[in-house]
Order: structure tokens, then sequence, then C-alpha cells
């Protein structure tokens, strides 16, 4: 190894010890939290500095095939995790002002940033086991940081045990695997898939670990937890939906070689990924709660980046996933923002939106998105996708061109219209650019299994203008919706009959462990 590539290590491993420094500097020194703060963004800005020049330095090639490695996505991702953990660390400085535990907190945090770049880089099976599982341990402590507040504990102990699972069904997949390849390397499974294709055992691993990624990403109907952690505290949950619980995108995106000859696997994560997008917007329409919206908006857009790489849209994946990490910690940074502007917004008659929007928001969106895609295509010569996934994005995109019903004015019905037209076109402007990008990624899209997504989109849309419109005659399809049919209170029972936990409110240490169940999970006693 030469001075460059020593270098170019260097780099790479940096934020993991950067970072495990950082919690051990919290956990053992005795200074003031503010000095301990102020280490930590001290440290976790040369963690950045470290990841930008080994993105710069990425063409020097591997570091240890079948143990650890890098590639471009890899390092990106690393890259914005990092910034996203930075911005959250002086945030949560602010936010957590007179709180006990501090330290701790920054331990967790900074144990949570370790383990994400040892999973990014994992070339190895029981390398990203254990940096997944490391992760989960990591943030429980987070989760519940508040150990008083029920909820927070019942949310922690609902994760716990969906990582378990998940662990178990990884562990199964690499012993599958390691069976028919001979070691646990995922560089050589690429090249033995490659030579041999796909034996029973690998359908099989595949198989399983799209089911541990829908537990990790909290696909329904295993998604409970990941809404009742609005319990913790608010860069907490930023954290989580910004760089944790997506991961799940990053692994399947990982492994790609293995998803292109494993069709049962795909078209598994097309049926998850399509009914949760589906159910997590319908149940997201009824909600008030600002971060309770937020957490279905994420369960939503997993369930659509599931959806997009059983379609072999992988690159599009990858965008999405840096495109949702970004908007989910800035969208739960600014909650408060957002709760104040509702608040303002409330005090205004609501307006529903017109038919005549309705019926050609779509039609609309869907004109503006092919043209933009048909002038990316004749300035480069390469279309940026197929026919049919315009279509999907047009239904996805067109509640952005619905205009209110009391406005009869034409010129701001033409203004708001080409408002919202504008929005369409810049994101799939961005969209396309950012899939222009060398992620090391590409897409190998299935015509055949796209066009049933597209018959759900289009079922997602006409329920959505119909529950605008028709409220009433929807009260009790609403109703079920509000409850997100009823899904969570199902797995609640089954875990903690699986798992039965003693713990209760410390306040009401007088009430028995069956009561403080019945009350957490709304079971008549």
């Amino acid at each position: 190894m030469d001075i460059t590539q020593m270098l170019y290590s260097i780099c790479v491993l940096a934020p993991i010890i950067f970072m495990l420094l950082a919690a051990l500097i919290a956990l053992t020194n005795p200074l003031s939290t503010t000095k301990i703060w102020q280490i930590f963004q001290a440290i976790s800005c040369s963690s950045l500095f470290f990841i930008g020049t080994s993105i710069f330095l990425q063409d020097i090639g591997a570091l240890w095939p079948g143990t650890v490695t890098t590639t471009s996505l890899g390092l990106i991702l690393a890259f914005l995790v990092q910034f996203l953990g930075t911005v959250i660390g002086s945030f949560s400085s602010r936010y957590l002002q007179g709180e006990a535990r501090q330290h701790h907190y920054l331990a967790a945090l900074a144990c949570v940033l370790a383990s994400v770049h040892l999973l990014l880089i994992a070339d190895h099976w029981l390398i990203l086991i254990g940096a997944w599982t490391l992760i989960g341990f990591a943030l429980q402590y987070l989760l519940c940081f508040y150990q008083d507040r029920p909820f927070a504990l019942l949310a922690a102990h609902k994760k716990r045990l969906a990582d378990y699972v998940a662990n178990v069904l990884l562990l199964v997949a690499s012993a599958l695997a390691w069976i028919e390849v001979g070691n646990g390397s995922l560089s050589n499974l690429w090249q033995y898939i490659a030579l041999h294709g796909m034996s029973i055992y690998l359908q099989t691993s595949a198989v399983l670990l799209v089911l541990a990624v829908m537990l990790r990403t909290a696909l329904l109907p295993v998604h409970g937890w990941l809404t009742q952690v609005m319990e913790a505290p608010t860069p907490v949950s930023a954290l989580l939906h910004a760089g944790v619980v997506n991961l799940g995108g990053f692994v399947l995106i990982r492994f790609i070689p293995m998803l292109e000859q494993a069709s049962t696997a795909r078209i598994l994560l097309v049926v998850l990924g399509l009914v949760t997008a589906i159910l997590a917007g319908m149940v997201m329409l009824t909600r008030i709660s600002i971060k309770v919206r937020l957490a279905w908006s994420t369960i939503a857009q997993m369930g659509f980046m599931l959806l997009e790489c059983g379609l072999g849209f992988y690159k599009l994946a990858a965008v999405h996933l840096i495109g949702h990490s970004l908007y989910k910690a800035y969208a739960f940074l600014t909650a408060s923002d957002i709760v104040r502007q509702t608040r303002l917004q409330s005090l205004h008659m609501v307006s529903l939106p017109s038919y005549l929007s309705l019926m050609m928001a779509p039609i609309l969106s869907i004109t503006a998105i092919s043209s933009v895609v048909l002038f990316f295509t004749t300035l480069t010569g390469h279309p940026s996708w197929p026919w049919w996934w315009s279509l999907v994005l047009g239904v996805s995109w067109g509640p952005l061109l619905w205009l209110p019903a009391t406005h009869n004015d034409l010129p701001i019905r033409v203004m708001q219209t080409m408002n919202g037209l504008l929005i369409i076109a810049g994101l799939t402007g961005a969209t396309i650019f950012l899939h222009t990008l060398p992620m090391g990624v590409q897409d190998m899209p299935d015509q055949r299994i796209g066009l049933i997504v597209l018959v759900g989109m289009v079922f997602l849309y006409f329920f959505q203008a119909l529950l605008q419109r028709q409220p009433q005659r929807m009260s009790r399809w609403r109703r079920w919706s509000y409850a997100g049919f009823y899904l969570d209170e199902a797995y609640t029972r089954i875990a903690l009959h699986i798992w039965p936990t003693c713990w209760t409110p410390v306040a009401s240490q007088h009430i028995t462990s069956k009561e403080a169940t019945a009350i957490l999970t709304d079971i008549p006693r």
C-alpha cells in the first residue's frame, strides 16, 4: 500500500474513529456540557473534512475488498449523514439546554454516526449486520431519553423487537449466501452471481434481505414505533427520519447484483412498497399533529423508495434517499415554525379544491413532466426514464396543482397554476440532474411491474380527490385512515404477547403490568 492509498484509508476510517472518540470524551470527561458540545462540533467538522477528502481521492480504489470498501454513493451518503449530524448536534446543544444526561445523549449521537459510517463501507455480511445492530443499540437510548414517557418506552420496545427479528433474518440470509459462495464477502458474492447466477439458496437469501429491510424501514404493518417516537426530543426525530430509517434503501442499492436476478424479492419489494405508500398516504391526509404527519410522510416515502428499488430505479432511489434526508431534517428542525403557520392558516376558512382542478391537475402535471423529460432527452440524447414513470410522477405530484373552489378571479387561478407547474418542472429538472451524477448506480426498470404501480398511484389520487370533495361520504373510511387501519394496534398486541414488558410510568407504580399494557394499547380491560 503506497502513501496515497494509506492517506485514502485514513480519510475513510477517520469519521468512525473521530465519532467514537467524541463518544468516549462525552462519557469520561468531566468538562461542562457547553465544552463537550464544542468539542463534538470540532470533531464533527473534522470528520466532514476527511470525508470530503476521501470523495476527492475515491478513484484510488477499494480499501480491503471482502471487509470494507467504498462506493461513490456510500461516500456521498457518509458526507450527507455527517453534515446532518453536525447540524443536529448544533441544534441539540440549544434544544437540550438545562436537560440532565446531555453527556449520554451526545455519546449516543456520536455512536449512531460512527455505526452509520461503518455500515456505509461494509463489504462483509457480518460487518453490515453488526453495524446495523450497533445503530439500533445507540438509537435506543436516544428514543428513551425521556424515560418517564410511557409511549416513548413502548415505541422503543416495539422497535427493539423489530430489530431483533430483522437481525435473525439477516443472519439466516448471510448463512445461506455463505454456504453457496464459501465466505461472507459481498464482493465475492457479486462475482459468484455474475458467473453462476442465482441458486435457490441465494433466491431465499434475497427474500429474507427484503423482509429485514422492511422491518428496519418501518413499513406497514410494523410502522407504529416510528409514529410513536415523537415522544423523543425533536433532534432525535430529525436524526432518525433523515439519516437512519432510510438506510434500508442504501442496503438494497448495495445488493443490486443479487436483486437484479431475484424476481421474487423484487416483486415482494413492489408489493410491500406500493401498499405502504398508498395506505400511509391516506393516513397522512387525516392527521392533525404536524410531527405525526411528518412521521406518516416518512413511512409513505420509505414505501415509495423500496418501490423504486423493486422497479429497478436504483439511481432514482438514491436521489430520493438524499432528497428525503435533507427535507426531513429541515422539516423536523423547523417543526415549530410549521405549527405556527398552521395555526395562522386555521384562522381562515378552509376551501375545498374545485372539481375542475381535481380533474385537470394530473393531466397538467404529466404534461409538465413530459416536457422537461423531452427537453433533457433532446439535449443529452439519452432518455431519463420510461414513459410510464412520468405518468406515475405526474399522478403523485398532481395535488400541487389543486386550486380552491372559492377563488373565482381568473388571473389568480392562472398565477397559482403557473406556480404549481414551475414547482413540478423544477422537481423534475432537479431529479434528472441528480440522476446524471456519477453515483456508480444504474437503473434497470421493469415495465410490467411499472404498469401495476401506475394503477396503484391512480387509485391513491382518486382516493385523495374523493376525500377532499366528499368527506362526509368517506366518514367511515376516514376513521379507519385516522386509526392507521388499526394495523399498529395488532402489531402492538403481538409484540407484547411475544415479548411482555413490566415497565410502568414512574408516577404510577401501583398500576399493574397488565393494566399499563391495556392503557397503552387501548385494549379493553
